[in-house]
C-alpha cells in the first residue's frame, strides 16, 4: 500500500468512527400548507409533533375552506430527523402557521443552516409573512410549492413574481407526502445553504 492510500484510508476510517455532522434546517409556511406532513414523511424517528384540536373559536380565525378534512393545527413545533448519509443529519424545524404563533420563529430559526418555505398556491396570501421573514434574516431559503392532490395551480414563474421572490431563491415542485419529493426539497435547501456559505 502506497502511503497516500494509507493516509485516505486512515481519513476513512476517522471519518467513519465520527457521528454525523448535525445540521438545523426549519420547515415554514402558512396554515395548513402541509409543514407537519412534510416532516412526517421524512423523519427517521417518530416526529415531535405539537398538534392541538381546532376549536370552533380557532375556526373562526383560521381559513379552512380549501382545508375542511383539517381538525389540529401546531401550536408550537414539530421536530423530525433524517440521516443523508454517514457524515451529515438534518435536524428538522417545523414552524407553527398561524401569525399569532409568529413570536415562536426567532427561537425556532436560532442557528438554521437554512429553510423551507412551503406554499398552497390556492392560498398565496398566506405564504408572504414566511418569505419575507426568511428574507429580512437573510436566512437562505427555498419556496417549495406543495402539490395538492398532485397538481399546481400556477406555473413557477408566476409564482415567483407573485410571491416577489429573487432569481436566486429557488422555485420547486413537491408532494409533502412523498419522502422522496421531500428528500429532493431538503436537498435543494441543503446545497443552497452550502454555496451561500462558501461564497
Amino acid at each position: 500500500m502506497t502511503p497516500i492510500e494509507t493516509a485516505a484510508r486512515g481519513r476513512d476510517q476517522r471519518s467513519a468512527n465520527r457521528p454525523p455532522l448535525p445540521v438545523k434546517l426549519v420547515i415554514a409556511g402558512g396554515f395548513g400548507v402541509g409543514k407537519t406532513t412534510t416532516v412526517g414523511s421524512i423523519s427517521e424517528i417518530d416526529p415531535l409533533t405539537t398538534e392541538a384540536a381546532i376549536t370552533e373559536v380557532a375556526a373562526g380565525v383560521d381559513d379552512l375552506s380549501l382545508t375542511p378534512r383539517k381538525t389540529t393545527t401546531t401550536v408550537a413545533m414539530d421536530f423530525g430527523c433524517i440521516t443523508i448519509d454517514p457524515t451529515l443529519k438534518l435536524y428538522l424545524f417545523g414552524t407553527p402557521g398561524q401569525e399569532r404563533f409568529g413570536f415562536m420563529w426567532d427561537d425556532l430559526v436560532e442557528g438554521a443552516l437554512g429553510g423551507l418555505v412551503i406554499v398552497d398556491t390556492r392560498r398565496l396570501d398566506d405564504c408572504y409573512a414566511a418569505v419575507d421573514y426568511f428574507e429580512h434574516k437573510q436566512i437562505p431559503f427555498v419556496v417549495a410549492v406543495n402539490a395538492f392532490d398532485g397538481k399546481v395551480e400556477h406555473d413557477l414563474d408566476q409564482i415567483r413574481w407573485a410571491l416577489d421572490v429573487a432569481d436566486q431563491v429557488p422555485l420547486v415542485t413537491f408532494d409533502a407526502r412523498r419522502r422522496g419529493s421531500v428528500r429532493d426539497a431538503l436537498l435543494a435547501v441543503l446545497e443552497l445553504a452550502l454555496e451561500r456559505a462558501e461564497g
